[in-house]
């Protein structure tokens, strides 16, 4: 029997919040069209304008339909009757030494998620996205994982990150050259493949060729590891995957990495085996954080050499970034560079990871928010006490 926590996006609060109006901002491109069907645009012209408006929205990146001027005036002021252009609120916007950004996004009472700008990294520099409010897997070393679960992002707000972050960046329109932002990575707060529909969906949206157009392979997914879903990401997505490693046997990586205990390292590699395409152009990239004195060892380097054996694959090594409460130590750094010369021996890319973002909690590992969730009952109790004080109040 399958236990099912209910983590789903409220439609019905979407309806409440804006009855008549879609937000285009996030929206897939087929549901784009259907809803210009379900407005009655012309069949024929549906396409047509299905594609005007993906152009302004995701290529120029428009807030106000003022802005799509190959579009009649009338058409335009049609459109503003059905649709927004909103981006998602930013409650909070952090700006490190070192010039990683740092976003906190609400997207309802005391729902909050974080993404971060990563100057340097990649191409040109890399975007951190959130898929979910909170965690469930509770990984030590993680300061996300102290935060317990409040829902899935949808689609539409993993995309809203993206889009917060190119405003933010100037990065409209869309160009393939002098690009600030070229990689995408699904590393900030949750398990992506916990929720793989709407991180598929999202990815396809900002893979769009006539829109935020990022190449599949500028995009990284990583899990910590579940494994039955991660061909299932592969082919749905063709999206570059990381594996969140840690530990080189079950016993210490039981102990890091929780979900080992349900997937263990045997199970973890036959499903990474399996996903499509990998070679020396798609190798998997395993993250390895560093904790003194617990997974340092030479001993466990050249274990992790032979645990790689027939994969293609790069190890980052992560400095453990320090969070309030943690319980670990960053190693020391000639004990990482030993760490990584084992590995560099043996042929693998291994390169030592620069932290950035310290200052401002910005760094892997240090995310998290406020989020809590709440009972539909401790909702209720709290509206009616509120109306209670607002009537004794009159």
């Amino acid at each position: 029997m399958t236990t099912q926590l209910d983590i789903s996006h409220d439609a019905r609060a979407d309806r409440a919040q804006s009855a008549d109006k879609v937000n285009l901002s996030g929206l897939g491109f087929e549901a784009l069209r259907n809803v210009l069907i379900e407005r009655g645009i012309e069949p024929k012209k549906v396409n047509m304008r299905a594609r005007q408006l993906w152009r302004w929205v995701y290529h120029y990146g428009v807030q106000s339909f003022d802005g799509m001027t190959d579009i009649a005036k009338e058409q335009r002021a049609q459109f503003a009757e059905w649709f927004e252009l909103e981006r998602p609120d930013i409650t909070e916007a952090l700006v490190s030494v070192d010039g990683t950004r740092k976003w906190l996004i609400e997207y309802g009472p005391k729902i909050e998620a974080e993404s971060v700008y990563i100057p340097d990294v990649g191409r040109a520099g890399a975007l951190c996205v959130s898929s979910q409010v909170g965690c469930t897997l509770n990984c030590t070393f993680c300061h996300t994982g102290t935060q317990k679960l409040v829902r899935n992002l949808t689609a539409s707000e993993i995309v809203g990150q993206v889009m917060v972050a190119r405003d933010a960046l100037d990065e409209w329109p869309t160009s393939n050259e002098n690009r600030k932002l070229t990689n995408i990575v699904f590393m900030g707060m949750g398990e992506p493949l916990y929720n793989l529909d709407n991180v598929a969906e999202a990815i396809d949206i900002i893979s769009h060729n006539e829109g935020i157009s990022f190449g599949r392979r500028r995009i990284t997914v990583s899990t910590a590891g579940v494994a039955p879903k991660i061909p299932e990401l592969g082919k749905r997505t063709n999206a570059m995957l990381a594996i969140s490693l840690h530990a080189t046997r079950d016993d210490l990586r039981n102990e890091i990495v929780p979900i080992n205990k349900k997937y263990d390292l045997k199970q973890l590699f036959e499903a990474i085996r399996e996903y499509p395409d990998l070679g020396n152009s798609k190798k998997v990239t395993f993250e390895y954080v560093m904790l003194k004195g617990v997974n340092d060892s030479m001993a466990e380097a050249k274990d992790l050499v032979r645990l790689l054996k027939g994969v293609p694959a790069k190890i980052n090594l992560i400095p453990f970034n320090p969070w309030p409460g943690s319980i670990y130590e960053c190693s020391d750094w000639e004990t990482i560079e030993n760490f990584a010369e084992v590995l560099n021996r043996s042929g693998y890319s291994s390169p030592i990871r620069t932290p950035r973002g310290r200052d401002i909690l910005a760094a892997c590992g240090q995310l998290r928010s406020e989020s809590v969730k709440e009972r539909a009952s401790d909702r209720r109790k709290a509206e009616l006490a509120a109306k209670a004080a607002e009537t004794a109040a009159e």
